[in-house]
């Protein structure tokens, strides 16, 4: 297994389709874990959300989250992030996030269409700065 150094991490985080798990405390206390689609801008994780959602609702009382995102196959990878979020519903930036966010998932081809139809209002826009980021590689390695 080997530690990742931050810039390692941010890597791994901006790789593919991998999906974050992301998590929040509600309103009643209990633990709340969700998927989410993200990506990554000057080291910070962006993603939107329904500004109604639970999570956006916890969020904007208590911003600070938890997220991991995985690799779920041998040797098996993960890196954790711990941060602050700050919530926005600027409609020129919810667009551009929400575009550049399903250009990563869906593909370029349906950039447009999934920008369209997720950075309008009613939606927000999420960025995490993270305070902590710890990744490792190779877990299932024993050398």
């Amino acid at each position: 297994m080997q530690e990742m150094t931050t810039e390692e991490a941010l890597e791994f985080l901006a790789t593919g389709t991998r999906t974050a798990k992301a998590a929040w405390v509600a309103s009643d206390g209990r633990p709340h874990v969700a998927p989410i689609w993200f990506i990554v801008e000057d080291g910070d994780l962006l993603f939107n959300t329904s500004a109604e959602a639970g999570k956006s609702r916890a969020m904007r009382r208590e911003p600070r989250i938890s997220l991991v995102v995985d690799v779920e196959e041998p040797p098996y990878s993960f890196v954790k992030v711990d941060g602050t979020v700050e919530i926005t519903e600027d409609p020129d930036e919810l667009l551009r996030v929400a575009t550049l966010v399903g250009g990563r998932y869906m593909g370029a081809d349906q950039a447009q269409a999934y920008g369209a139809r997720n950075g309008v209002p009613g939606e927000c826009l999420v960025r995490l700065r993270p305070s902590s980021i710890a990744g490792f590689d190779g877990i299932a390695d024993w050398d």
